[in-house]
């Protein structure tokens, strides 16, 4: 997949410290600057160290200056610069170009998060779930609803998978995790207290911990074992968490197909008995 540089520039940006922010800036303002100039014109414009610039570069996701600069010039000369402009709704807009600019910002939510996205940190999440003895999902507010959709899929899988909505039963279940359990931790902005306490007692109890967060600095993404990070941005008629839950499903499904190929047996099992209480039910 080719790097987009605007693309990781804007679903970042909320992440940025003050003066990187003033070179994304910078950079969004004009791209044309740093695609013909150099790593210590950018620094003297803006009155920064080249240090500063190339660290930018490295907290964007490229090795350095000159490999962001090909990326962005590779944009600039094609279609993709407008992409951002096309998917801006407008008071103006019928219903069909809504839900046309809906479609395509959602896509680009989890397109950005694919960018982001840590391997690694997938591999060693899907790890933990697949030797727990019971898993249990956490959220509150927007996020109870994504924990939810976590333990209508995990429990087809055949592990022993638990979601509550409420945040005093959630601290209460995880007030009698142990060692051999999992909590999976959502929180978009990662600093939630309800959240931070939940993620605390787990720990506390020796429960490993996975958390899943738009913000690598947030106390969330520290203090869990694994963190796995979504690409998300805001406008005027939807907040940066709510285009979140987009990218958070799609993890959530990425996990569970992940555990249901290491287990077929098993899911396979599992989704026979819930398919068979369901139609008894029924009768």
């Amino acid at each position: 997949m080719s790097q987009n540089c605007i693309g990781k520039i804007r679903s970042n940006y909320a992440r940025l410290s003050e003066k990187e922010k003033k070179i994304a800036d910078y950079i969004l303002d004009d791209p044309d600057k740093i695609i013909h100039g150099t790593i210590n014109e950018v620094a003297e414009d803006l009155n920064i160290a080249d240090a500063t610039v190339f660290r930018f570069c490295k907290r964007i996701g490229f090795k350095g200056y000159q490999a962001m600069k090909i990326a962005l010039a590779s944009e600039i000369i094609t279609p993709n610069q407008q992409i951002q402009e096309d998917i801006e709704i407008s008071d103006d807009d019928d219903a069909k170009t809504i839900a046309d600019k809906v479609f395509q910002a959602n896509i680009r939510t989890i397109e950005n998060t694919v960018e982001i996205l840590d391997h690694t940190a997938i591999q060693k999440a899907v790890n933990l779930l697949l030797y727990s003895n019971r898993v249990e999902f956490y959220g509150t507010g927007g996020s109870a609803v994504i924990a939810m959709d976590a333990f209508h899929k995990f429990v087809r899988t055949g592990i022993k998978a638990f979601a509550f909505i409420d945040s005093h039963f959630q601290l209460t279940s995880a007030s009698q995790l142990t060692e051999s359990d999992t909590a999976v931790i959502i929180s978009h902005t990662g600093t939630n207290k309800d959240t931070l306490n939940i993620l605390k007692t787990a720990k506390r109890n020796g429960a490993k911990t996975i958390a899943i967060t738009g913000y690598p600095k947030s106390p969330i993404a520290q203090h869990a074992d694994v963190a796995l990070y979504t690409s998300s941005e805001d406008n005027e008629y939807r907040s940066e968490a709510l285009s979140s839950r987009i990218a958070q499903l799609s993890l959530i499904d990425a996990l569970y197909v992940n555990l249901v190929v290491l287990n077929k047996e098993k899911a396979q099992r599992s989704l026979e008995k819930i398919r068979s209480t369901i139609s008894e039910t029924r009768m």
